[in-house]
């Protein structure tokens, strides 16, 4: 087998013409193209960035679940909003509560909302 380090460096300097011609006459001779390897190897990194966890979240009111006076409190203590903008918003659902927090403080609201009686959806 031929030593690795030689070829390398002697790889390394050939121009870049020289490199084509070289990178197309491994093409035909093994029937490969160096597209469809660089589009391969770039595959695995695309996929890694789709798997990236969600950092911050909206909960969103869906519903009152029939119990409207019960949300509108937790929705009240929850968000500072003054009794009628609670009412509004709850009146308005589906509507965002809070927007933009991390997935704990999502989930406690979540959580509170739903033991009060309404129903809720983290985007």
């Amino acid at each position: 087998m031929a030593d690795i380090a030689k070829l390398v460096e002697e790889l390394s300097q050939l121009t870049v013409l020289e490199a084509a011609d070289l990178a197309k006459a491994l093409e035909e001779a093994w029937g490969v193209s160096a597209a469809a390897a660089v589009a391969v190897a770039a595959a695995p990194a695309g996929e890694a960035a789709a798997v990236e966890e969600k950092t911050e979240f909206d909960v969103i009111l869906t519903g009152d679940g029939g119990k409207k006076i019960n949300v509108i409190k937790e929705v009240r203590a929850i968000t500072g909003l003054g009794l009628a903008e609670a009412k509004a918003l709850v009146e308005g659902a589906p509507k965002a509560v809070k927007e933009g927090v991390n997935k704990a403080e999502a989930e406690d609201i979540k959580k509170k909302i739903e033991e009060a009686g309404g129903t809720v959806e983290l985007k």
